[in-house]
């Protein structure tokens, strides 16, 4: 097979799971927290335990009329949810889902590229609050704004450490070079970058830029119909993303019996394992004040990052 039809082929194939995971996320969203509550939900669309609700609900926001409001700055705010949405899709490009060079395109600086596009997610926050002319969305863009920047640091922080400790920049390296055994001394670095990955996609308990409570919908409040799904797949897109970048970095991605055969599988099975945490503590925790949410990234991740990082450079110049 040509050079560029095997890039095309695999290019291709990451658009189809860039819009096919999100659904499976959200689906698996709405059965979880149902059983968890205790709720039956909507069970006979489809047929078989409301397999097709998500369908009906894109139906539901293709019919809802596309508003932009009269006041607001309108190439900005129909702008926004694209760019919500553009920087997954192009982290999904370099995440490796296999041994054996299966990745769309590897990257020799992949989680330097991949820290760098996620980072993108604030500037399409206050693009929508800013654009949207509205008290609530301004407020809400802004609480993003500072979480955001703030839960950035922990981030990379862990990102470096289990770098540092592979040796290697490239996200198929760090899985070849990643021991079981790293589960024991990266287990504070997994651990913030789990958080600080729910922060930066802003899942529940760190969704106090949208507050229903408070702020109404926050930066989301002007959204409807389509564009306001695409901010909604992002949401669920950003959950795919981050399970896949923990199951990868920290806990061994293709790596499991029969791995060379098996190797796409266990990844796959290892981000639905951290996707369904994701989905459990939206249930099981509530939301965090904004002045909690703050003192968890400055005063706890932060510090034990810094650690962590400090553990990990002892280790490496040890052995």
């Amino acid at each position: 097979m040509p050079a560029w039809l095997e890039v095309l082929v695999r290019v291709l194939l990451v658009i189809v799971a860039f819009l096919t995971l999100p659904l499976l996320v959200g689906q698996a969203e709405h059965k979880v927290m149902a059983h968890m509550q205790g709720r039956l939900g909507p069970m006979y669309a489809g047929a078989f335990h409301g397999w097709a609700q998500l369908i009906a609900d894109g139906v539901k926001f293709v019919q809802k009329e596309d508003m932009t409001p009269r006041d607001a700055d309108g190439p900005v705010f129909r702008l926004a949810p694209i760019v919500a949405l553009l920087p997954y899709l192009l982290v999904l490009l370099v995440i490796p889902l296999g041994p054996s060079g299966l990745v769309a395109q590897p990257l020799d600086i992949g989680l330097f590229y991949v820290l760098a596009i996620i980072g993108v997610g604030v500037v399409a926050v206050l693009m929508a609050a800013w654009a949207s002319a509205n008290k609530y969305a301004l407020l809400g863009g802004l609480r993003a704004a500072a979480q955001l920047l703030g839960y950035e640091l922990p981030l990379v922080l862990a990102g470096a450490s289990v770098a540092m400790a592979a040796g290697t920049l490239s996200l198929s390296g760090i899985v070849t070079a990643w021991r079981p055994w790293w589960l024991v001394w990266q287990l504070p670095a997994l651990v913030i970058f789990f958080v600080a990955g729910l922060a930066e996609i802003r899942r529940p308990p760190f969704d106090m830029p949208i507050a229903d409570s408070e702020l109404v919908f926050g930066y989301l409040t002007e959204y409807t119909g389509l564009r306001f799904a695409f901010f909604l797949l992002a949401e669920y897109v950003g959950i795919v993303v981050v399970s896949a970048l923990t199951a990868v970095l920290f806990l061994g991605g293709w790596k499991g019996p029969f791995d060379e055969q098996l190797g796409w599988l266990w990844t796959l099975l290892k981000t639905g394992a951290v996707a369904f945490v994701v989905l459990w503590l939206r249930v099981a925790y509530p939301r965090l004040r904004e002045d909690q949410l703050q003192r968890l990234c400055w005063l706890v991740l932060v510090p034990l990052a810094l650690a962590q990082l400090l553990l990990t450079a002892t280790v490496k110049i040890l052995i």
